[in-house]
């Protein structure tokens, strides 16, 4: 594996835009952000990507679809019962959880190809707080290259390029 990458710097086009660029190192990828852009004060359902530094956390991958990925990061295959908990308000908020649950939640298993490879970030995690935002992920970007609900997307081959730099220390800056 070659060196890892400790920053992965996303730069939005302007200050409300819904694409930019992620560089790592001297390399510059194509990505999406939120369909509202970039905020600081982020807030569940606002359509933004948080600016920040976060950690990438773990990596998810549809193993029914893909091979695991080549990265430094932990890797584990989605099964059909993953989801993502989004109420506010709710003991499992912002955490992986098992469908069918009763809270509003995401499902990780998509019907589109968005969450084939989607990474935990470390928004909103320790202190975790209630609305603050839930499932911003690093995950596909749609073909089109439309915004995102609030987290940052590359194309697959982008992704498997990425991810094969990142390891435990790797962070995504907005």
């Amino acid at each position: 594996m070659r060196q890892t990458i400790t920053h992965l710097h996303v730069r939005a086009i302007s200050p409300c835009a819904t694409t930019g660029l992620l560089r790592m190192g001297a390399s510059n990828f194509a990505c999406s952000l939120g369909r509202s852009g970039r905020k600081h004060l982020k807030r569940e359902g606002d359509g933004a990507s948080p600016v920040g530094a976060w950690r990438l956390r773990r990596v998810f991958y549809r193993a029914d679809r893909l091979p695991p990925p080549r990265t430094g990061l932990p890797v584990q295959p989605l099964r059909p019962d993953d989801g993502w908990c989004e109420t506010v308000g709710d003991r499992n908020y912002n955490r992986l959880v098992k469908m069918p649950y009763a809270a509003s939640h995401e499902a990780m298993t998509r019907e589109d190809h968005l969450y084939d490879i989607v990474v935990e970030l470390s928004h909103d995690e320790r202190p975790r707080v209630q609305g603050h935002g839930s499932a911003v992920f690093f995950h596909l970007r749609q073909p089109d290259g439309g915004p995102t609900a609030g987290c940052i997307a590359v194309s697959l081959r982008d992704m498997c390029i990425i991810l094969s730099r990142c390891g435990p220390d790797t962070r995504i800056v907005i």
